[in-house]
Parts: structure tokens; sequence; C-alpha cells
């Protein structure tokens, strides 16, 4: 499965952005789908992630109550709707994708086979 995320852009601090990660090449139903960031000079971490199928879904507590993930099959794609953001949110955005996950390993990075190239998030203050 091919990953294309988009969506980032720079929003001044408290407004609001919404990712895109489509899928090509297989559907995305039987898939977990997960959203990581980068922010430079930093490690990669773990922001959110759903189940196959939408069974479950799982926050990192630092975007806990901020961020919602959510998918719509019908389009193959998986949003990340992100509020009240701040500076520390500044990152590189990447989506990732496996059918294979457990519940238990949804925010586990080494986890996810499929990887999108990424959309830059800046926020200002």
């Amino acid at each position: 499965v091919q990953l294309q995320a988009s969506g980032g852009g720079l929003v001044q601090a408290g407004g609001s952005l919404r990712l895109s990660c489509a899928a090509s090449g297989r559907t995305f139903r039987g898939y977990a789908v997960a959203w990581f960031r980068q922010a430079s000079g930093k490690e990669r971490e773990f922001i959110a992630a759903t189940g196959r199928s939408g069974a479950g879904t799982v926050y990192a507590s630092s975007v806990k109550g901020r961020f919602s993930i959510s998918r719509d099959n019908a389009k193959n794609t998986v949003y990340l709707q992100m509020n009240s953001l701040n500076p520390e949110d500044t990152a590189v955005y990447y989506c990732a994708a496996d059918a294979r996950i457990i519940t238990s390993s949804l925010s586990t990075m080494n986890a996810y086979d499929y990887w999108g190239q990424g959309t830059l998030v800046t926020v200002s203050s």
C-alpha cells in the first residue's frame, strides 16, 4: 500500500489543521493506521492510531483531548484533526499503516511497515 500524507502548513498558536493520509494500492479497511511526528533534532514519536477496521483508537498523552483520528474507508483516507495547536506541535507528521498490528502495538513505531512521506506542520507563537 502507498501512503500520501497532506494537509500540513503554517498556523498560529491556538489554531487547527486537518491532516490526511490517503492510501492507494490496497483498501485501508483492514489496516491499522497511525500518525507519528518528528520535530527538528528529536526522535520520531507516536501521536495517534486507529486499529484495523477502526477497532480502537489510541492517543499520546501530549495530544489527547486536542487531536482526533478518524477514517473514511470509502475514501481510503485517515484524518488527523488537530486543534488548540501550540508551537511544541511543530514537526513533520508521518502516517503509517500495517495490516498485522494488534491493538497493544498500535503506538509501536517499528510495528508499521508502510510509511507516507511526511507533511510539515509549523505552529507560530
